[in-house]
């Protein structure tokens, strides 16, 4: 399945703020494609910085997720983000 990935580590400093971020933004992504494959699921931290929200979401190419990430939308859902969570976010092409 070729597309693209859009991983997401999120430490959510307030939950309340946050749920509105993932209500908004959901409907966002799915507009640009995208779906979620796992999101706040169980997971084992190996390496690197332990975040205790991992989101996995596949998009049909890496520039239907960027387009996703810029849009008006998705912009205003990441507002509530804003002072709410630490996040690392990354969008990686699949392979064939």
């Amino acid at each position: 399945m070729p597309g693209a990935y859009w991983i997401a580590h999120v430490t959510v400093t307030n939950p309340e703020a946050y749920g509105k971020y993932a209500t908004a933004a959901g409907p966002a992504i799915a507009e640009h494609g995208g779906r979620f494959l796992a999101r706040g699921a169980r997971y084992v931290q190996l390496e690197g910085r332990d975040r205790a929200r991992n989101v996995l979401a596949w998009f049909p190419s890496l520039e239907a997720a960027e387009a996703c990430y810029r849009s008006a939308a998705y912009q205003a859902a990441l507002e509530f983000a804003k002072g709410a969570a630490e996040r690392d976010l990354v969008i990686v092409e699949a392979m064939e």
